[in-house]
């Protein structure tokens, strides 16, 4: 099947250079997209995140467990409940405080476990996992340990501070992905979260001029407003103050996307677009959202690209089996594997400055042709796609014929079902999304 005929997204072949990681997420209970989240003291709670922290370091085998967390008010009370089934479980808890999640993962021990929602509002937390190579883990990994959640401690375990983990992460993200940077000016949008005392320093380090936004975290204000979810104030400073570009990070730090001198948005595809002609790379991994016009341009130049499930753990999977350094999602995690172990939004924005080569962000991104997309969120009660929705989205599927697409996913994090549509006219593709969004919230209504 071709990406244009993208349907109903699971984890099934896009096309014909896919990976599709086995297991499925529906049959994990707790377990998402990208590790456990949910609203604290509702469908999170510090019990169920003892419970998490306890079970993994049994799966893991009671070693060494480093722990990191964002900004969210919620976050100390939840990183003690870690520390607390870490020691229930016989580990070591090596506490590091506030770091971002690809620093977690590159500094892992035994084990790497971060409190943290991602991009989420600040009501939100979780906790991602990775393995003892920085890796995310796979489902199977992840009902491993779900099994596990009602098994009795060991005890015996013990409690560390980490000694200087945020100077070892910038040490090596300077030295494998720092360039002269000397002459940028750059603002640098650090979403009140994990980045927020560490990102603008690193660009005034390399030479460039910062004005650091969002960068007084208080607990209630991450991803509010700001960062690579919200946009708006990043392109008005930007538009306004004479800068080369803009950067943007979520709370945790592995997302990032970016805004032109112009203020116009420069997304994943688009900064992976760049990336991959400028690293001179012959495979490139994306998800099911990217856009069709990335397809076009990699196939001009006769870069192979293998498209995955929306996710950037199936990306990394996909990276690895296919010995691939570059991938990523339209969203923003732009993963670059040549000196790291996962997708790092500070790594992706160096890469993206070095890329540059002295061009302007909007001459580079213009090398990409975009086709229009439309999308919408739908709030469901169940996030399974009825086979009436699945049927109209093969018949418009069939009916485009490789003129545009539509996409229609369930959300791994959110109580929602994604609809995408894409087309080469903007209005076709605002149509062919409305008529979905519109069969999807009836089939909701009638459940």
């Amino acid at each position: 099947m071709s990406v244009e005929g993208v349907q109903v997204a699971d984890r099934r072949a896009v096309n014909s250079d896919v990976l599709a990681p086995e297991g499925g997420r529906h049959s994990r209970r707790w377990f998402g997209t990208d590790g456990v989240r949910g609203i604290v003291g509702e469908s999170l709670t510090e019990d169920l995140v003892e419970r998490l922290a306890r079970a993994a370091t049994l799966w893991s085998g009671r070693g060494r467990v480093l722990v990191g967390r964002d900004t969210r008010g919620s976050g100390p009370a939840l990183e003690a409940a870690v520390m607390r089934g870490i020691v229930e479980g016989g580990g070591t808890a090596v506490l590091a405080g506030i770091l971002p999640t690809p620093a977690v993962a590159l500094l892992s021990q035994d084990l790497g476990l971060v409190v943290s929602a991602s991009h989420n509002p600040p009501e939100y937390n979780g906790v991602k996992v990775f393995d003892r190579a920085g890796r995310k883990l796979t489902d199977a990994d992840e009902l491993e340990i779900e099994a596990l959640l009602d098994s009795p401690g060991t005890g015996g375990g013990t409690v560390e501070l980490a000694e200087d983990a945020t100077g070892g992460y910038v040490e090596h993200v300077v030295e494998h992905f720092g360039s002269d940077l000397t002459g940028l000016r750059i603002a640098v949008d650090c979403a009140n979260g994990a980045y927020s005392a560490i990102a603008p320093g690193v660009f005034e380090r390399l030479g460039a001029e910062v004005t650091a936004l969002a960068n007084a975290p208080d607990g209630t204000n991450i991803n509010a407003g700001c960062g690579a979810t919200d946009l708006a104030m990043l392109r008005s400073a930007v538009g306004v103050g004479g800068y080369d570009l803009g950067i943007a990070f979520d709370g945790d730090g592995d997302r990032m996307l970016a805004v032109d001198a112009s203020g116009e948005v420069v997304d994943g595809d688009q900064i992976l677009a760049i990336c991959a002609l400028a690293l001179g790379v012959d495979l490139v991994v994306v998800t099911a959202m990217t856009n069709m016009g990335f397809h076009r341009l990699m196939a001009d130049h006769g870069i192979r690209v293998v498209t995955t499930d929306v996710g950037d753990r199936y990306v990394l999977e996909a990276l690895r089996a296919e010995g691939g350094m570059l991938g990523g999602e339209q969203s923003g995690h732009v993963i670059v594997l040549d000196g790291h172990v996962t997708g790092d939004g500070l790594a992706a924005a160096l890469t993206l400055c070095r890329s540059l080569a002295g061009r302007a962000l909007a001459e580079a991104a213009a090398v990409m042709p975009r086709f229009a997309q439309a999308k919408e969120n739908i709030v469901v009660g169940s996030t399974s796609v009825s086979p009436l929705v699945a049927a109209e989205v093969e018949r418009l599927n069939r009916e485009l014929d490789g003129r545009g697409r539509v996409l229609v996913r369930p959300s791994g994090t959110e109580p929602l079902i994604r609809v995408l549509a894409e087309a080469e006219r903007a209005e076709e593709a605002a149509e062919l999304c409305a008529s979905i969004a519109e069969l999807v919230r009836r089939e909701a209504r009638e459940r």
